[in-house]
């Protein structure tokens, strides 16, 4: 993957506006128990405000999402790097915006179904072929009032996908003109399956098929929530510093939360409700992914343009 340094000035300055819009710490017992630290492996540089991996178990491949500029701007220069898990070092470029006839303007959010790779941008979720990065497609979410499209993650009935309803202007500046919603998109219809404020500006989003619920990391408020398909209101799985981005669940049932406010990757582990430190001063902690064949996590570090990558122990 040929690509000049790393561009920080404009991403670094709104990747510093979203951290400070984390909200502190209320009463905190995040840190009360302790857990075995990560151990570092080693990183991918060259990326653009990297903001999610997913990992492919078949092809054994991180997908990683890189926004290249204003994450609310629709430049059509975003583009996702494939990084083969065996050697994290090798890398290729497997969609660009503006290349080949494809739109791809500020990619976040990823999931996998199948060869179908789905990508959350801005207010249109866009479909690409995993191995030859073809199009297949988008559903365009801009008439249900999407605004900022998140994190996307398959359910047992659909892709569903995160509005975070924030909007960064071309001074960096973010306001939120949007409402908080989950989409639900099942072949070509989508709908609305959760709103209001409750969600806390919902980011993160996994489905844990042992617990038959999704968990939430939201950005906005101090607690990691649970929801049950049918009831839709946010229950309260733990809490801690809030400004939550990416969330997975690891085959144990551990649960993985990445916080942009202290640096922190978290566990939860299964039954519990405490958060606890697995790598920490790590800037910029976006939407993680899981290598489920070594038992890695992978951390795109938004502000410092690479992944990161730790056995998790």
């Amino acid at each position: 993957m040929k690509r000049e340094p790393v561009l920080r000035s404009s991403t670094f300055i709104i990747a510093a506006l979203v951290a400070a819009c984390a909200s502190p710490p209320a009463t905190d017992t995040t840190h009360a128990a302790s857990a075995a630290s990560a151990h570092k492996l080693g990183e991918t540089v060259g990326m653009r405000a990297p903001e999610s991996v997913r990992y492919d178990a078949e092809l054994d491949v991180y997908y990683v999402s890189n926004i290249n500029g204003n994450p609310s701007q629709k430049d059509n220069n975003g583009f996702i790097v494939r990084v083969r898990a065996d050697n994290t070092t090798a890398t290729s470029i497997l969609v660009e915006g503006g290349q080949n006839g494809i739109t791809l303007n500020a990619p976040k959010g990823m999931a996998l179904h199948g060869d179908t790779l789905f990508v959350a941008d801005i207010d249109v979720l866009r479909m690409f072929d995993r191995t030859s990065g073809k199009s297949l497609g988008s559903m365009d979410l801009a008439s249900m009032e999407a605004v900022f499209l998140n994190d996307v993650a398959m359910g047992p009935d659909g892709v569903y996908i995160t509005d975070t309803g924030i909007r960064f202007d071309e001074t960096g500046t973010m306001t939120h003109p949007g409402t908080n919603m989950i989409f639900r998109v099942a072949g070509k219809k989508a709908n609305v399956v959760v709103s209001g404020d409750s969600l806390m500006n919902p980011n993160g989003l996994t489905w844990d098929a042992a617990g038959k619920r999704w968990l939430l990391a939201p950005f906005g408020g101090p607690n990691i929530q649970s929801l049950t398909p049918g009831k839709w209101y946010p229950a309260t799985v733990a809490t801690g510093p809030g400004g939550y981005d990416g969330i997975e669940v690891l085959p144990s049932g551990t649960i993985l939360v990445s916080s942009w406010a202290d640096s922190t990757i978290y566990q939860i582990p299964l039954g519990g409700s405490t958060l606890l430190p697995l790598v920490k001063n790590v800037s910029g902690p976006a939407d993680i992914g899981v290598d489920t064949r070594r038992n890695v996590a992978a951390i795109p570090r938004f502000q410092d343009g690479k992944i990161e990558y730790y056995q998790i122990p």
